[in-house]
């Protein structure tokens, strides 16, 4: 494989030492197709810590889903960078899929996982494993797959502890947060997706609040507001070309949506952002 910084548009799998991530990694706007889990070792948090949270150093793996906004400071930091699309992986496998998205927190910002010592040890033999294929000229995909998907696995026993059966109702979050995926910018109904899972709103809706504990209409307009804040953040187009872009008829509509879903303007948060680039050098953004 070849380990120089390639374009992330024609890359599947990305690794790199914290310490060597070049800055064309974090600018290139292929990066929002990629699953990143940033892999902090003996280093302290980069999130604010909650009560009752332990917030020393040690080894804190984040898991940062396609399409999020933040930010890495990889300023003196120790650690590791495994970035992959989700065209990786085999997609027959719905299970190992609703384990995935439910670690990775799809339907959020990002998940923090810290992890024990014995933990890290088990992961990093996996670890240095697919490194070392990653790094051969002629490494093979199929070795790479398996290898991340074993790695992978280990994270969700790391996390849940133990697997568990998916039932219908799980299934059907996961096909309703694909469809979502895919038509998020044109239907913003949620009878629309029920009636492609062949199911009711009202039902859609049970099921969603019970898993996730938001309605369609409010995984919709997140997805709507997530991206706007990418495209704001990491695009060079103005407010308005983002707002015709997300499929709204004008900038003032756009911003009255965005400022009763975030509590601030697209104005504030795009001065906000910036500011927060600029003091902590690439933190994590929300």
């Amino acid at each position: 494989m070849n380990t120089e910084a390639p374009s992330l548009e024609k890359s599947l799998i990305y690794i790199r030492n914290l310490e060597n991530c070049p800055p064309s990694y974090l600018n290139d706007p292929g990066r929002k197709d990629f699953f990143e889990i940033v892999w902090l070792q003996n280093e302290l948090p980069l999130h604010t810590v909650r009560e009752g949270e332990e917030a020393g150093r040690g080894d804190w793996i984040y898991l940062i889903p396609p399409y999020r906004v933040h930010q890495l400071n990889k300023a003196g930091k120790n650690g590791i960078l495994l970035s992959f699309k989700r065209d990786f992986l085999e997609e027959e496998d719905k299970e190992f899929y609703l384990d995935l998205f439910k670690m990775f927190n799809i339907q959020g910002e990002f998940s923090c996982l810290p992890l024990a010592v014995a933990s890290a040890a088990e992961l990093n033999k996996v670890y240095l494993l697919l490194e070392e294929e990653y790094l051969v000229q002629s490494g093979s995909f199929l070795i790479l797959k398996a290898l991340l998907k074993v790695f992978l696995l280990k994270l969700i026993r790391i996390k849940e502890h133990v697997f568990t059966a998916q039932d219908v109702n799980q299934k059907r979050v996961y096909e309703f947060m694909m469809l979502l995926e895919e038509n998020y910018q044109q239907e913003r109904n949620a009878d629309f997706y029920a009636s492609l899972l062949g199911i009711s709103s009202k039902r859609l809706n049970q099921i969603l609040k019970e898993k996730l504990d938001k309605t369609g209409m409010q995984l919709i307009h997140d997805r709507i507001i997530l991206e706007a804040k990418r495209q704001i953040i990491h695009s060079e187009n103005t407010l308005k070309e983002i707002a015709y872009d997300l499929g709204f008829s004008d900038r003032p509509y756009f911003s009255r949506f965005f400022k009763k879903q975030t509590g601030s303007s697209p104005e504030d948060f795009q001065k906000q952002a910036r500011n927060h680039i600029e003091s902590k050098l690439n933190t994590l953004v929300d």
